[in-house]
């Protein structure tokens, strides 16, 4: 069955990572107490507009043996050029990020990689924006201005963006020539609170999302939550899907920390972000350091996202946000779960609710068919690795079926609406 991170409605049989008491975030000071260390850190709240003069990192450490790595996580990051070149390694830099993040931080990342640090050469390649371009031909472009920079195996990559500059970036990292030191400075919720930590990269293929890839892992990934501050609503809102996703997997109190402070999230106070992007990678280092390869717990982690890789497939690479599909693929994984018997419905209607509540989407493309569905997952097969939430072994295709039926127009109900816009145009089906 499952391991169970939704399996009850009070969510209390949950394995917990760590024990913690969880404060709400509101004006004024407040405390949060980490029983593991006993220590109080005291907070200040102020509007994300505050200049406020940047705190000592938090350090979550990924533990891997000789493969360890921290992600550093605090506002005005790029500021300490030490936390970047302390894990710089040969001469060579290349700096692979996107025509949106370029004009925003390119410039401030080559100051902090060079300042002080006259023997280090920074090259830097702008790639188009979305996923759309998480390909081969855009990898291709990563390689082709490392070989024409005379890079060596000596070199570092540093990924400065989003998920895509991670997922394009470390695949070239680890495979140019054969493999190369990699650093992650992620610029958006998604990547901070998740894609940046764990190793996965790699590019999607027209049958499937990131079917081509490795695990490769960062030397350290360098989380500057002021980057936060200059996110469009749509790209900020995305992420939330994944820290929601950790919350219901693992840590029954960080879930209903979410629910209690979410308003605070979405308004973008600074320290409640800070921890929801600290909270979401701890577990995802906990995780990660118990199944590196995702042979078992690691799987955990893609709750959603059968369901939710299928609509990026079947709708097109950027139509809609990785962190838009995982919101309506967990509502349907958690459905999917309520229909086998595994959870009742409080968890379904919390879930919901936390989903709308991060202004997410809670429904899947009008135009998407349960056929279409099952026809985007077979390709991956992850119906026999998702084990939260959704499907784990030999799954109830009953279930299934209805949950897809129920989340989707039938094909019937799709050619009809397609009639009804086409203004009474005739044209035949095949």
């Amino acid at each position: 069955m499952v391991a169970s991170a939704v399996a009850s409605s009070s969510m209390s049989h949950l394995r917990f990572l760590h024990s913690y008491t969880f404060p709400r975030f509101e004006s004024g000071q407040v405390q949060l107490k980490v029983a593991a260390t006993a220590k109080v850190v005291m907070y200040q709240m102020i509007p994300p507009s505050s200049s406020a003069a940047p705190l000592i990192p938090t350090t979550v450490d990924v533990n891997l043996g000789d493969r360890s790595y921290p992600v550093y996580i605090g506002t005005g990051l790029l500021d300490h050029p030490h936390l970047l070149q302390r894990h710089i390694k040969g001469k060579g830099v290349l700096v692979v990020t996107n025509t949106k993040v370029a004009p925003l931080y390119l410039d401030k990342v080559i100051h902090a990689l060079i300042v002080g640090n006259p023997n280090v050469s920074v090259e830097s390649i702008i790639l188009p924006d979305g996923e759309q371009y998480k390909n081969m031909d855009t990898l291709m472009k990563v390689y082709d201005k490392a070989i024409e920079s005379h890079l060596d195996r000596h070199c570092t990559f540093v990924a400065l963006g989003g998920g895509v500059m991670g997922d394009i970036c470390g695949y070239a990292a680890a495979s140019f020539p054969h493999g190369v030191n990699f650093i992650q400075i992620p610029t958006t919720v998604m990547a901070q609170a998740d894609s940046s930590v764990g190793g996965k990269t790699g590019v999607n293929h027209r049958l499937g999302k990131n079917l081509i890839g490795t695990i490769y892992q960062p030397q350290s990934v360098l989380i500057d939550t002021d980057t936060l501050n200059t996110l469009p609503e749509r790209e900020f809102a995305s992420g939330f899907a994944e820290i929601i996703k950790c919350g219901l997997v693992a840590d029954a109190e960080f879930f209903a920390w979410q629910e209690r402070n979410m308003d605070a999230l979405m308004a973008r106070y600074p320290d409640a972000l800070a921890y929801a992007i600290k909270r979401s990678c701890e577990i995802k280092a906990e995780i990660v350091c118990q199944d590196e390869m995702e042979s078992g717990l690691r799987a955990i982690l893609n709750l959603g996202h059968t369901f939710g890789h299928a609509i990026e497939t079947s709708c097109g690479y950027g139509e809609w946000l990785h962190g838009e599909a995982v919101a309506v693929g967990t509502l349907i994984a958690v459905d999917m779960s309520y229909r086998l018997g595994w959870i009742d419905n409080s968890v379904v209607e919390r879930a919901n609710k936390i989903i709308k509540q991060a202004k997410l989407p809670t429904r899947p493309p009008a135009n998407m068919t349960a056929e279409m569905f099952k026809s985007a997952m077979a390709v991956r097969m992850k119906l026999k690795i998702e084990m939260h939430g959704c499907i784990k072994g030999d799954y109830d295709r009953k279930a299934l079926d209805e949950t897809l039926h129920a989340f989707c127009k039938s094909l019937n109900q799709v050619f009809s609406f397609v009639l009804s816009v086409c203004n009474g145009r005739s044209f035949v089906v095949q």
